[in-house]
């Protein structure tokens, strides 16, 4: 690629956009292509320093307040109930998550809806007594929202965008450029378990599975982290795209490269196999209640015993390294002994999964 410039979350893309060019699923799976469009169709024209920084959320400053963290997402996973949560709990999660990723106490959420006409008023009750319970557990306050329907056909039941907003921590600075060599990368537990459950939820398994989804609040295990260290340099919840695009948006950011020990990975055996069915990779499985985190090594034992003591951490472990080389590169150490390049995901694998 020739002119690169790193986009909102992080990647490196091209700038041009051409003419003839349409939306395409693609296009939403948070991989390589969602990048070039963040990057092609918003980055040249909302570009500023908050946005610039590439993170899951934006610190600003306000007279009010001199470290505020921003984040908005948006909400369209189908089916809307799956095993573990639904579109309600993981629209609160998610947004708690990302101001939470800048070592932000969240605060405050908006939520908007677009209902479809048709849609069970049943149905929109229990998302919001979801939506409820979920702030409830995170702490955080529902104070402002709108509502729009749309004529039936046109929304696939209900769609939910939500915004936060909470205050950074005095004396943290967390973020995807501060990856530090010889910084320890610890994951918070097993991966690709929100994307194989919703892959379950449509029936698109061809067998019964009972893994349910990851959707969390971590608030509460980022508050337990930062208790444990002062040295936590980098939070992110690998989502769409899942661990391997989030750290290829790290290495990129920080300009180092990761060093992945594949013997540490933690996947739960139902996921394993329903990756090894159909042709997909752990590494690129959306997840929803899992955070990786760049630690100084001499703080990462004490940062996952205070892990293991919450009940998002538990299956936390050390599953890798930064590395001065090669920059902008995530590789992995497989269990045979060679190494291998982990890309982003270029693509489209599993869509509508968030």
């Amino acid at each position: 690629m020739t002119d690169e410039t790193i986009n909102i979350e992080g990647a490196v893309c091209a700038p041009s956009l051409t003419h003839n060019e349409q939306i395409v699923m693609g296009h939403g799976a948070g991989g390589r292509m969602s990048q070039q469009l963040i990057q092609k169709a918003f980055m040249s024209a909302f570009d500023n320093p908050a946005l610039r920084a590439g993170d899951d959320a934006a610190r600003v400053e306000s007279n009010l307040h001199a470290n505020l963290a921003i984040s908005t997402d948006a909400h369209v996973v189908y089916p809307l109930f799956f095993p573990g949560g639904d579109i309600g709990k993981l629209a609160v999660c998610g947004t708690v998550n990302d101001v939470a990723m800048l070592g932000a106490k969240p605060l405050y959420l908006t939520a908007g809806f677009i209902l479809e006409e048709g849609l069970p008023m049943e149905t929109l009750r229990q998302v919001v007594a979801s939506m409820k319970s979920a702030a409830d557990e995170a702490g955080v306050q529902i104070v402002a929202g709108d509502t729009k329907v749309v004529q039936k056909g046109k929304a696939d039941g209900l769609y939910i965008t939500t915004a936060g907003v909470g205050v950074v921590r005095e004396g943290v600075s967390i973020s995807g450029a501060n990856a530090k060599d010889g910084d320890a990368v610890i994951l918070s537990g097993s991966i690709g378990d929100h994307g194989i459950a919703v892959l379950a939820a449509r029936g698109e398994l061809g067998f019964q599975s009972s893994l349910q989804s990851d959707v969390a609040p971590l608030n509460h295990l980022i508050d337990a982290i930062l208790d444990a260290s002062s040295n936590v340099h980098v939070l992110r919840d690998p989502t769409r795209g899942g661990l391997a695009t989030t750290l290829n948006e790290i290495a990129t950011q920080s300009n180092m490269g990761i060093l992945l020990n594949e013997e540490t990975l933690p996947v739960h055996p139902e996921v394993a196999a329903a990756c090894e069915m159909l042709g997909f990779d752990p590494l690129y499985i959306a997840n929803e209640g899992k955070l990786v985190m760049m630690v100084a090594r001499e703080d990462a034992e004490k940062v996952l015993a205070a892990m293991h003591a919450t009940k998002y951490g538990e299956g936390a472990v050390i599953i890798g390294e930064v590395t001065a080389e090669p920059r902008g590169r995530v590789l992995l150490k497989t269990a045979l002994g060679s190494t291998r390049i982990v890309d982003m995901l270029a693509g489209e694998m599993l869509p509508r999964i968030c």
